[in-house]
């Protein structure tokens, strides 16, 4: 089973429900953020989405390697941002790379800035968010 998110923070990560919004912004990315600090922030709906997530993520995990699989939490943040806002696997991966409330959401420290997302975890993060490949 994957883990919905690491609760321990790392030093110079911010909290999810503490990360600030420019609520002025018109653009699309602040808005979909927004809504999902409002889901983890609530645990009524944060248990249901991640048990929904839960059921669709596939089982089938390699067990001769050590690595954990992706967190739930980061599932849905870049599959929600690539289907919302219609974007390739190339451009969730430019975003998921450089753009820093993205990088705050998706759990990452400022110490983290040189952790980048190759191109296949982002592809395999999407097919789980949308099995249907639109």
């Amino acid at each position: 089973m994957r883990k919905v998110k690491e609760m321990q923070m790392k030093l110079g990560e911010v909290n999810i429900a503490d990360i600030v919004f420019d609520l002025r912004s018109r653009d699309e990315i602040p808005k979909l953020l927004l809504g999902l600090q409002y889901i983890w922030c609530t645990p009524e709906v944060r248990e249901k989405v991640f048990e929904i997530l839960e059921n669709i993520v596939p089982v089938e995990t390699r067990s001769d390697t050590d690595r954990p699989g992706m967190e739930l939490w980061k599932i849905l943040v870049l599959g929600t941002l690539r289907l919302n806002c219609n974007w390739d696997y190339d451009k969730v991966q430019e975003m998921a790379n450089q753009h820093s409330t993205l990088r705050q959401m998706l759990g990452h420290a400022f110490m983290d800035k040189s952790y980048q997302y190759p191109i296949q975890t982002i592809k395999d993060i999407c097919a789980v968010a949308d099995p249907g490949g639109t």
